[in-house]
């Protein structure tokens, strides 16, 4: 496991998450991870810190209402959040994390535009 930072653009929000050093990530194309682009690294929650940057981040839920979406209040990145997949655990953006290539990520299609018939796969894989 490799310790990586990220945060939002302001760096307001500063967390580290524990991971795998060659990193597998999820492209989805729901409504809002196909418009900002999040390339979704879940992690478990004793793998991810939040180091800097509770009070910067406000939220934003839709449709079911279990996903806690968390952005910068300040500079409107998503860095991370709680997905409706795992809402035990976080899933970060790997585009916002410190010193990652993303040319080495290995990256996985998630049809998250049909998410009941998609998930069973995806919660198999973790």
């Amino acid at each position: 496991m490799v310790n990586y930072r990220g945060g939002c653009h302001c760096g307001q929000v500063v967390f580290e998450v524990s991971a795998p050093d060659h990193l597998t990530v999820y492209d989805c194309n729901c409504s809002i991870c196909r418009l900002t682009g999040f390339l979704h690294l879940i992690v478990d929650s004793k793998n991810f810190k939040l180091l800097r940057g509770a009070k910067a981040l406000t939220s934003y839920e839709f449709n079911t209402g279990t996903a806690t979406h968390q952005f910068c209040a300040r500079c409107g990145i998503k860095s991370f959040y709680i997905p409706r997949s795992h809402p035990e655990d976080f899933s970060v953006n790997a585009r916002c994390l410190d010193m990652v290539d993303l040319q080495k990520l290995k990256i996985k299609s998630f049809d998250g535009a049909n998410w009941e018939s998609s998930i069973t796969g995806l919660r198999q894989e973790k």
